[in-house]
């Protein structure tokens, strides 16, 4: 699968082959085939991995913590991944913009079914007074837009912001920044 991602995120789905996945993954492409039988069939089972990990944060959204808590561990998360898998996010990124035609099915049931679960939490939250009133949908919206510029458009941070490539430094203000901005805009005062 790491080769796969490795070539998919170069290439794309259209530009790759399963010779290329192959010699990647230093494997015979007979052995490849063993396992899936055709390149869709692991672009599939890579992206269906990539969606899995991806949502993990958001399955940890508790909704009886406190939402400020929950909110910014949720934008923790989601920032840490992109920060350790840049690749995985942009191959999700790519397969969305071409209108999802692999994936339709998860996005349509397993990923509804878990942001209609969460939004439910964040409406209850702001039902009880502890945030403002705000789509909970576009809230998640926003927070997976802004975590996951930094994987996306990692070419982009890098070249604007001097200092950048220290990881550390670039993700800690990204981080505090976002925490600030989702917290000052979402808490009732």
């Amino acid at each position: 699968m790491d080769a796969a991602l490795e070539v998919f995120s170069t290439y794309g789905y259209r530009g790759s082959t399963i010779d290329q996945i192959a010699k990647a993954a230093e494997m015979s492409k007979s052995s490849l085939f063993y396992y899936f039988s055709s390149k869709t069939e692991v672009y599939v089972a890579l992206l269906s991995e990539t969606l899995e990990g991806w949502l993990r944060p958001l399955t940890e959204l508790d909704p009886e913590g406190d939402p400020a808590t929950e909110i910014s561990a949720y934008i923790e998360r989601k920032l840490e991944m992109s920060r350790n898998n840049p690749k995985a996010s942009r191959l999700f990124a790519n397969e969305i913009l071409h209108g999802a035609p692999n994936i339709m099915d998860i996005i349509t049931g397993e990923l509804k079914t878990l942001v209609d679960e969460k939004c439910k939490v964040i409406q209850l939250w702001i039902d009880q007074g502890k945030l403002a009133k705000v789509s909970p949908y576009h809230l998640i919206f926003m927070i997976w837009a802004a975590t996951q510029h930094y994987a996306d458009f990692e070419v982009q941070v890098d070249a604007l912001i001097e200092g950048c490539q220290d990881r550390d430094v670039c993700f800690n203000e990204a981080q505090a920044t976002l925490k600030a901005v989702f917290l000052n805009g979402l808490l009732v005062r």
